[in-house]
């Protein structure tokens, strides 16, 4: 039954191949007499026809419909150049001149050390005239031993007493005279009037003090002042010596001048004051008296300025 089957299925296929075999050269002869028609249509007697084309007729002739193609959407993008041109302004770079200011460093003036006591007057010698424009006025003062001069007067003067021995300034030339044309017999002896006169003999050292600046004159104190505190040290006392400084200018700016005219009397070589109560007076007012009233005046206002600037560094007050 199955070999039946198989049998008849093989024969279809070898019918529907012989039927396919029939078919193609048919198919191919019908082409080909398609084609003699045609031509024999257009081209009838067997000759082509040449002929011009007229201007009419190709005006007559269908327009050719040329069909747009759909134009594409621009789509613009951000980043596009942008038609009109847009000119950034660029501001002019400044370059400022960069000054470096030089920080000037702290000028520490060299302190020079000061030398031993008894090597000092050297040292001094050369100090001195930086102290004041009358330097020929120096030759007043007695270069030896001066720190020592300078402690011990200032000490017996502020005690009330004058040590001429150690004085720092030498002595005057002049001697003290009065005023022989004043002179009168009162009380069983002659009397004489001050001599104003003879109160010039101090004007030079009245003149070199002037010249020398008072802060000047303080600062260089207290830059002495390790040796001024031995020497006064050497004295056996252990006190500060700018008190004592300041004791001995107090007793001249107290000094009271007197009102009248000052008289003298001479019982022996020396002249004495006739009213008892200027005789009484210590000694260093004498000598203050001798000054005469317009050194003493001049004096006074000098070291008014000398002793504040002294309390002031003194006591720490700029």
């Amino acid at each position: 039954m199955e070999n039946s089957n198989v049998s008849s299925k093989q024969v279809e296929n070898e019918e529907s191949g012989n039927n396919e075999k029939n078919t193609g050269p048919l198919l191919l002869f019908v082409a080909a007499f398609v084609l003699v028609v045609i031509a024999i249509w257009q081209f009838p007697e067997g000759k082509v026809e040449k002929r011009t084309l007229e201007m009419d007729e190709l005006i007559k002739q269908e327009d050719i419909v040329i069909r747009e193609q759909p134009k594409e959407e621009v789509v613009e993008d951000s980043l596009a150049p942008i038609e009109d041109e847009v000119v950034l302004q660029v501001p002019e770079v400044v370059i400022e001149e960069v000054v470096i200011e030089q920080v000037e460093e702290p000028v520490i003036e060299e302190v020079n050390p000061l030398p031993e006591l008894n090597e000092s007057d050297s040292w001094l010698q050369v100090k001195l005239p930086e102290l004041t424009w009358r330097k020929e006025l120096l030759k007043l003062v007695i270069d030896e031993d001066m720190i020592r001069r300078f402690v011990v007067f200032t000490d017996n003067f502020a005690q009330g007493t004058v040590a001429y021995e150690h004085s720092p300034f030498v002595l005057p030339n002049t001697k003290f005279s009065p005023d022989e044309e004043t002179v009168a017999f009162q009380d069983n002896q002659n009397v004489w009037l001050w001599n104003e006169s003879s109160s010039k003999r101090f004007n030079l050292y009245v003149d070199l003090l002037r010249s020398i600046d008072s802060a000047s004159l303080v600062e260089w104190y207290f830059e002495i002042k390790p040796l001024v505190d031995e020497a006064y040290q050497e004295l056996g006392y252990e006190d500060d010596f700018t008190i004592v400084l300041q004791e001995a200018i107090t007793n001249v700016l107290d000094m009271e001048l007197p009102k009248e005219k000052v008289k003298l009397i001479q019982p022996s070589v020396m002249y004495k004051f006739h009213d008892q109560s200027l005789e009484e007076l210590n000694d260093s007012d004498k000598l203050l008296l001798r000054l005469g009233k317009e050194n003493l005046l001049i004096i006074k206002s000098i070291l008014l300025e000398i002793n504040e600037k002294i309390a002031q560094q003194h006591n720490g007050i700029e």
